[in-house]
């Protein structure tokens, strides 16, 4: 049984989140979910509802696997001292590191990704890779694998990039089992960025 600590802050890219959530969940003997934000107070998304927290920065040591959304709440967010502390102390304790969209952005804040190999939402390209001077950004990429980080571009490539983390995990077999439950259509090759 893996944990997944699920960041959300305000204004966070609702896909972002529930896309690689939906993915994770539907296989819940290999995967917990913990939805965690810097109080308990509901966390309202970009579009959508909000998100009641299952836990509070501090209430849990570490996690198995982090995950990062982006969305229009990752700019002030690289303001946020607490939130850019969590990831750096939470993402040097995980086993794995997920980032979609903007979220690599403040990833990159913190300096976790220095001298890795990224990717993010070629939309905000620009914006993103200045957070992250020494990382080494990949413009065509779907997703990106370097050690334990996972990064993803916009929005709906964070459920391709979470499904190639799950099949790394517990296996193709049961990868392929999940994204027939969703009746997903998996894009399988990180090169396919039709975005870039």
């Amino acid at each position: 049984m893996k944990t997944i600590g699920a960041l959300v802050f305000p204004q966070f890219e609702l896909l972002d989140l529930y896309g690689p959530l939906e993915m994770f969940g539907l296989n819940q003997e290999a995967f917990k979910i913990h939805v965690v934000a810097e109080t308990m107070d509901p966390v309202a998304a970009t579009p959508g509802p909000k998100t009641q927290p299952d836990e509070a920065f501090g209430d849990r040591e570490r996690y198995d696997i982090l995950l990062v959304p982006g969305g229009m709440g990752s700019r002030p967010g690289m303001e946020n001292k607490a939130l850019l502390g969590w990831i750096a102390e939470q993402s040097e304790r995980a086993e794995f590191v997920a980032t979609v969209c903007t979220g690599s952005a403040l990833l990159a804040g913190t300096g976790q990704l220095d001298g890795k190999r990224a990717t993010s939402n070629k939309m905000a390209w620009e914006w993103v890779i200045a957070q992250g001077p020494r990382v080494n950004w990949v413009h065509k990429a779907r997703w990106v694998e370097d050690g334990k980080f996972f990064t993803s571009s916009g929005v709906s490539a964070g459920t391709d990039m979470s499904l190639a983390l799950i099949e790394k995990l517990i296996g193709a077999e049961a990868m392929e089992t999940i994204a027939r439950r969703a009746e997903y259509v998996r894009n399988d090759d990180p090169d396919n960025d039709p975005f870039a």
